[in-house]
């Protein structure tokens, strides 16, 4: 008989991480704390600038997170299959609200102020939990002419599509990047015939590559900017020599910063609180570049830890959705935690240089109120499913017969 109790390795490996957030992040924001409370006294603000803004602020966000999680906890899961089409008619709405009634920072319209919070919401975040919720019920209900190109590719791409000119227009390429690739592993995770990824992956390249080209600017005069230039600027300077961008402080700057920070403390580490990065060598670290002062405080060991927690998430993951029995339940267990793996891994490859640098924040860890809000609720949803399997059941190979399953294999190239 199913366990009726949530996956509690799961919820407390996560907890874990949010934690441990909390205490670096005491560390990390000393400096950012005081330069934006010192501007927030000199507009008469505050009286004295302080050292803790970004704590109190994490403080806020973890309360309302946990409060939340306590709540769509105990909610079923059917219900956001019942009531997937208004959920996403809602991130549509708010998509669009956003391009209307905006913050702006850098150029960015991400956000939108409420006066009942003490942050801005940023509308695609919570857009990573309801456009998967709408798939999965979308392809649950087409299962049976999934690889149909009509009932099943041109409704997907349709989807998928509109989407992205809505949160091009903001811009936001890097939420792009993170979304398209997550929701094809759903549309084949569904066992659509494998033929079109071809069309998937040539729409793909088209679209970057019009992104990079088209979008061009004079680097010298400035002439032609435009909303998408620092796609090409991170990218020129990804291929290129860093040496003029070190010296100009333009964006490799950031990252040749977090690779001294991530060297300077590889082996034994400076220890907690003793980073030098964090003082302002290293801009805005509670965000994209946490991992570098992690490892540089505390040692490479605990980078090894975090991986390892990300990828225990994973394997929760796989341990849920092989054992759930509805299609819906599986499809939301796959995208919601493939969505905290591949966006840990593209913060973590940002740091280590590997990938241009991007604002994909590192998920539970990274400073964000909207973005540890949806993170809270995708987990929610995934421990509820884990209310409807069997938690006591051997979970040996457990990865490899999902992955090997052969009926799987015989269906994907059907």
């Amino acid at each position: 008989m199913a366990q009726k109790q949530v996956d509690y390795k799961l919820f407390f490996t996560v907890f874990s991480l949010i934690i441990f957030w909390m205490i670096m992040i005491s560390s990390v924001s000393v400096y950012s704390s005081y330069k934006i409370t010192s501007i927030m006294a000199k507009a008469w603000k505050i009286s004295d600038a302080y050292n803790y803004f970004y704590v109190f602020r994490s403080i806020i966000h973890v309360a309302i997170s946990l409060v939340l999680l306590l709540l769509f906890v105990k909610v079923p899961y059917k219900y956001y299959e019942k009531h997937a089409k208004q959920l996403f008619v809602w991130s549509i709405v708010l998509l669009i609200s956003v391009l209307v009634i905006w913050a702006t920072w850098n150029w960015a319209r991400w956000w939108i102020d409420l006066p009942f919070l003490p942050f801005a919401i940023q509308p695609t975040e919570f857009l990573k939990i309801t456009l998967i919720i709408y798939l999965a019920y979308f392809f649950k209900m087409n299962h049976k002419n999934i690889t149909s190109f009509e009932n099943s590719f041109i409704p997907f791409l349709s989807i998928i599509w509109f989407v992205v000119l809505l949160i091009a227009l903001q811009p936001d390429f890097w939420t792009i990047l993170l979304l398209v690739p997550l929701s094809v592993l759903i549309f084949f995770r569904a066992w659509a015939n494998v033929k079109y990824l071809w069309i998937l992956f040539l729409m793909w390249i088209i679209f970057a590559t019009s992104v990079y080209t088209i979008w061009d600017y004079d680097k010298v005069s400035w002439k032609n900017i435009n909303s998408l230039w620092y796609i090409k600027q991170r990218i020129d300077n990804f291929l290129n020599d860093s040496e003029d961008a070190i010296k100009n402080k333009t964006i490799n700057y950031q990252t040749e910063q977090a690779l001294i920070a991530i060297w300077s403390g590889w082996f034994s580490g400076l220890w907690f609180w003793a980073s030098i990065q964090k003082f302002w060598y290293l801009p805005e670290v509670q965000w994209d570049f946490i991992f570098s002062v992690i490892v540089e405080e505390l040692w490479f060991l605990w980078a090894l830890i975090i991986l390892w927690m990300y990828m225990f998430i994973w394997y929760r993951w796989v341990y849920i959705a092989f054992h759930s029995t509805d299609l819906f339940a599986r499809y939301v267990a796959i995208w919601i935690t493939s969505r905290f793996l591949l966006q840990a891994f593209i913060n973590i490859w940002v740091n280590l240089n590997i990938l241009p640098l991007t604002w994909v924040t590192l998920p539970f860890i990274s400073y964000g109120g909207s973005s540890l809000i949806s993170s809270v609720i995708g987990l929610a949803i995934l421990l509820n499913i884990s209310r409807d399997i069997d938690l006591t059941k051997n979970s040996r190979w457990i990865i490899f017969r999902w992955l090997f399953n052969k009926s799987r294999v015989k269906n994907i190239f059907r």
